[in-house]
């Protein structure tokens, strides 16, 4: 039973990140399958107009909302005593079960672009999950500089639980580096390596 004030955070790195490698295995299975489709340009121009998309996308991804993240993260206070820190696994699997039908539609419209320009629509998919793998290295980058790692209200994220940095949030949490199970940038911790 949750005690009166009790609020439970999620990571903000681990929520940026959980689309990265759904995203990115995707965008590659649809290039792959795309690959070998003739296609309305032909697949060299599919390939370099991919190539163009992926790196767009990358691009876009990693700087959208940037300035919203950095004040969020300049105001974040201290979570409480009795905030409970949710784990790794858990935000991943809530995220992706909370998108599969977005994914799905995403890769679905990667494979029927391959009749028109070939591989183009999954490499722009695996651009955007590189472009979150990169969002989520400069948000681990920052909590590094800060020495804090940050954490989302989850019942402020979405009703799909994304946008961390989205309308309905209104501030940060932080705590110690050393907290949770994720290592700063979302990535799983290591264990320790025995002496």
């Amino acid at each position: 039973m949750a005690r009166v004030g009790q609020v439970g955070l999620a990571r903000v790195a681990v929520v940026v990140r959980a689309g990265a490698a759904p995203l990115w295995w995707l965008g590659v299975l649809a290039a792959g399958v795309g690959v070998l489709v003739p296609g309305l340009t032909g697949r060299r121009i599919g390939v370099l107009a991919g190539a163009a998309l992926f790196i767009v996308a990358a691009a876009a991804v990693a700087w959208t909302r940037r300035g919203r993240y950095t004040a969020l993260a300049g105001s974040a206070a201290r979570a409480g005593r009795h905030d409970v820190l949710q784990d790794r696994a858990v935000t991943l699997r809530n995220w992706r079960r909370g998108h599969r039908w977005w994914l799905l539609l995403a890769f679905l419209a990667a494979l029927g672009s391959a009749f028109a320009v070939p591989a183009a629509g999954g490499l722009l998919m695996a651009g955007c999950g590189a472009g979150l793998w990169l969002k989520s290295a400069w948000i681990g980058r920052r909590e590094q500089s800060g020495e804090a790692l940050l954490w989302v209200r989850v019942d402020w994220l979405a009703g799909n639980t994304g946008r961390p940095a989205g309308k309905t949030v209104r501030a940060y949490r932080s705590t110690g580096i050393a907290a949770g199970d994720a290592a700063p940038g979302g990535a799983r911790r290591k264990a320790p390596t025995p002496a």
